[in-house]
């Protein structure tokens, strides 16, 4: 079972690790072990949704190329019953299958090849953010939109709006401080516990178009998530 036993503690999990690749997986799951986390893996998709169906996983770690049932299906499976933390694995190359896993709702990916220090840290940084509870839980409003930090809703003229985890923290933070203007490599930092050393700042807008898709009236238009050319983005109320 995952703890936090205080704001500077390193989460630990119990985390799945699923890729097909014998070399990657094991050297993933000694790095997870080596941070305290109690790891389980599977060898492909088939073998990974029988795990989840039994089991209970703090955070998967979930290759998308995989024999028997691919990565973004199990994704997508896992989504229409549970909150679970999951970390893409995709190849270089591959922008397709990453734009579509956090569309379907991962919360975080990683490019192949990658350093297993650099996956461990993601993982501590998700975990840590999927246990995290608000400093105090106030809800903000702006005209037809609610953000409840309590309950992690976000509301427009009343009617509940579907976020990812992670959609859900990059609005919070952006409209913390409306008007405030963010660079993705701040954002990288504050939302994603990251940089663009080990994080595609790319990642920063494909999830801002993926919030304008479900809270703006004309995304194309952006009422409240507006890009600031050349700098970044900020929150208008």
């Amino acid at each position: 079972m995952a703890s936090t036993t205080s704001p500077l503690a390193t989460p630990t999990g119990h985390v799945l690790v699923v890729d097909d690749e014998p070399m990657v997986r094991e050297v993933v799951c000694q790095y997870l072990e080596n941070d305290g986390h109690d790891v389980t893996w599977a060898d492909d998709g088939t073998v990974a949704l029988e795990l989840l169906e039994r089991d209970v996983f703090d955070l998967v770690v979930l290759d998308v190329m995989l024999p028997g049932v691919d990565g973004l299906t199990i994704l997508q499976r896992l989504r229409s019953r549970t909150t679970t933390p999951v970390i893409m694995l995709t190849a270089r190359g591959y922008e397709g299958d990453r734009v579509l896993g956090l569309g379907l709702g991962a919360d975080d990916y990683v490019v192949k090849p990658f350093s297993p220090r650099e996956l461990s840290a993601r993982v501590t940084s998700v975990l840590r953010r999927a246990h995290a509870t608000p400093a105090d839980g106030k809800v903000l409003e702006f005209g037809d939109i609610s953000i409840d930090e309590a309950t992690r809703e976000v509301r427009r003229n009343g009617e509940l709006v579907e976020l990812t985890r992670r959609e859900f923290d990059l609005l919070a933070y952006l409209a913390r401080s409306p008007r405030q203007v963010y660079s993705r490599d701040q954002l990288l930092q504050h939302v994603w516990d990251s940089s663009a050393e080990w994080q595609d700042p790319a990642t920063v807008t494909v999830h801002v178009g993926h919030v304008r898709q479900k809270l703006e009236g004309d995304p194309s238009n952006p009422a409240h998530l507006v890009t600031v050319r050349g700098v970044g983005y900020r929150f208008d109320p």
